[in-house]
C-alpha cells in the first residue's frame, strides 16, 4: 500500500527553545519510504539521529530569537501488513520470549502495569491466549473508555486513564499497554500518521508480541489498522512522543494529513478481522 503522508506544525516564540521532532516515518521490513523532505522557516539547522535501538528518527533544532516557526514534512511511503488466522496463533510464556519482547512486559513512565495488576486479572483473567487478551483488553477499552478531545495532558498515565475512564488515543494506548503487560503480555506503543483519521492528527495505537510478531490494535477505532504509517515505537509516549520541548514555545497550528495512493485499498477494520477471525501486524 501506498501512502502520502505530511504535517505542518506552527510555533510562536518568546525565548529560546530546543526542539526534539519525531515527525520523520522510520523504515523497517514492511515499511519503505520512497520520498520524503522537511522545512523549517524560518531556516534553523537541523540535526538528526536515533536514540536506543536506532529505529525511531529524531530531529533537534534549537531556536535563540523570539518570532514564529514553522515546521514541515512530507513523504511516500509503502507499507505492507500480515494478516494470518487468530487461531494460528499461541501463547508466549515469559520464559520463551525473545529478547527484543521481554522489555515491554516491564511498567513504564506512562503505563505502571504493576499498579493495574487486580483490575486486569478480574477482567481478563479468564482469558488464556495471548492475542484474545490483547483483544479483550482492546475492545473492553472502547467500550468503557470515552473518547474526549482535550481531555488528559501530557502528564496523564494509564492510571488517571482507568480511573477516569476518558482519554484520547495515546490514553486508549497507555492503558491498553498496562492492561497487557500486567497480564504477561509484550505490548508497546506506536506513534503513526492515519488514514482516514478524524479530525486528521498523529495517532497513537499498541502492539502486542505473539509468536515473533507484533500486531496492532487500535482501542480507539478511529483508523484503518492497515491504513497506519508508523513514525515512531517505544515502551509508551516517553520513547515515541511527536514533539518534546525544552521551553516555552506555543502551537498555534497543526496540520496532519495521511492518503492513500493506491486505488485498490481496502480498509481492514475491527470488526472485519472479527468477522473474518483474524489478527494483523504491520510489518
Amino acid at each position: 500500500m501506498k501512502f502520502q503522508v505530511s504535517c505542518e506544525l506552527d510555533y510562536t516564540l518568546q525565548d529560546p527553545a530546543t526542539f526534539l521532532f519525531a515527525l520523520k516515518c522510520i523504515e523497517t521490513p514492511g515499511q519503505q519510504i520512497l520520498n520524503e523532505r522537511m522545512e523549517v522557516d524560518p531556516f534553523v539547522d537541523v540535526e538528526d539521529f536515533t536514540i536506543g535501538t536506532g529505529m525511531n528518527r529524531f530531529s533537534r533544532l534549537k531556536t535563540l530569537n523570539p518570532g514564529t516557526l514553522r515546521v514541515s514534512y512530507q513523504a511516500e511511503v509503502l507499507t505492507s501488513n500480515r494478516v494470518v488466522p487468530a487461531s494460528s496463533l499461541n501463547v508466549d510464556s515469559p520464559g520463551d520470549l525473545t529478547p527484543e519482547a521481554i522489555s515491554y512486559l516491564f511498567p513504564s513512565r506512562y503505563c505502571q502495569s504493576d499498579r493495574v495488576r487486580q483490575q486486569a486479572q478480574d477482567l481478563f483473567g479468564h482469558l488464556t491466549n495471548t492475542y484474545a487478551i490483547a483483544s479483550g483488553v482492546s475492545d473492553w477499552i472502547f467500550e468503557h473508555v470515552a473518547y474526549v478531545s482535550g481531555s488528559s495532558g501530557e502528564t496523564s498515565s494509564a492510571i488517571d486513564t482507568m480511573e477516569q475512564r476518558q482519554g484520547v488515543c495515546r490514553d486508549f494506548a497507555h492503558l491498553a499497554i498496562a492492561l497487557c503487560r500486567s497480564m504477561n503480555v509484550p505490548a508497546r506503543y506506536a506513534t503513526c500518521y492515519a488514514y482516514q483519521l478524524n479530525p486528521p492528527d498523529f495517532h497513537a495505537c499498541f502492539e502486542v508480541f505473539i509468536n515473533g510478531w507484533w500486531y496492532i490494535f487500535d482501542p480507539t477505532r478511529l483508523a484503518p489498522l492497515n491504513g497506519l504509517v508508523r513514525i515512531a515505537t517505544g515502551r509508551d509516549a516517553a520513547d515515541a512522543a511527536v514533539c518534546t520541548i525544552f521551553g516555552n514555545p506555543e502551537l498555534t497550528s497543526s496540520i496532519v494529513n495521511c492518503h492513500s495512493l493506491d486505488p485498490n485499498f481496502i480498509p481492514i477494520t475491527r470488526d472485519s478481522l472479527v468477522a473474518r477471525q483474524e489478527a494483523i501486524a504491520l510489518l
